[in-house]
């Protein structure tokens, strides 16, 4: 579950880089009800802003400038010190993409790539802890990790943010899910996992391994509808998973993709 309590190594924040805010902003807005606020209250050529939903902020969204990337989500991750984490992240064979910078009063973030190429994030926080709706339809209810060197990617991650790792078997003994918690805290504050993924799975990446959000949702078949009548596309699915619920991958008709789930009751 996540809860945006300021806990070091939970999820707290996402962005979407994009090459059209507009087109981006119309999409998510049709598929989740999302309403964008740009930045400063500019109009078309701002070029970013925020997502909320029924009020509350879930998501940001900014132009995508940096030359050759793919437009993709980032998810942010609590940690009480940018400058350590940067220099955990170093000593654990990672990569500093943006180095530690402030945002006014806000906070303070940077960006990271660990040792095999997927790209994270971490913020800070001053004023603002991050987004403010979670765990509801329309916000972010799980993040995941899909690599090709599990092993490898649990080191890293355990060093830089504590995370502490437990295995599920996937269905038919194809291998292990590996579920992802908070240093201390206990499995019900599990906020995410990641999965050990050949090369040629990765092909959108080139091969690279990637982070992707789940969305909640109260109907995954009417989502996945939404993305294919927005220009969107579903790369799986619709499928259910068993104690987990209803879901689909998707992507942006920019080819960011993401998780659209149907919880399952609890």
């Amino acid at each position: 579950m996540i809860i945006n309590d300021r806990t070091p190594g939970s999820p707290c924040w996402l962005d979407l880089g994009a090459p059209d805010v507009q087109a981006a902003a119309a999409f998510y807005g049709a598929v989740f009800g999302w309403e964008y606020q740009a930045m400063d209250g500019g109009g078309e050529d701002v070029e970013g802003g925020m997502f909320q939903k029924d009020g509350k902020t879930v998501a940001g969204l900014g132009k995508l400038t940096e030359e050759g990337a793919r437009s993709a989500w980032m998810i942010y991750y609590t940690v009480a010190d940018a400058d350590d984490t940067t220099g955990a992240v170093e000593r654990a064979g990672g990569t500093v993409r943006v180095e530690p910078r402030d945002l006014g009063e806000w906070g303070r973030m940077a960006q990271y790539s660990d040792p095999l190429g997927a790209q994270f994030a971490v913020w800070q926080p001053g004023r603002n802890a991050g987004f403010e709706l979670v765990e509801e339809p329309g916000s972010l209810c799980w993040a995941e990790l899909y690599t090709t060197d599990a092993a490898a990617a649990q080191e890293f991650y355990g060093e830089v943010l504590g995370w502490q790792f437990s295995d599920m078997p996937m269905p038919g003994g194809e291998g292990a899910y590996t579920l992802i918690t908070p240093a201390g805290l206990p499995e019900e504050r599990m906020h995410g996992g990641l999965m050990q993924v050949a090369a040629g799975d990765l092909a959108e990446t080139g091969g690279r391994p990637y982070w992707h959000p789940v969305f909640a949702v109260t109907d995954c078949d009417a989502a996945v509808d939404l993305v294919g009548a927005n220009g969107g596309s579903v790369r799986t699915g619709p499928d259910d998973a068993e104690g987990v619920g209803r879901l689909a991958v998707c992507a942006d008709p920019a080819s960011a993709d993401f998780v659209v789930l149907a919880p399952a009751p609890r």
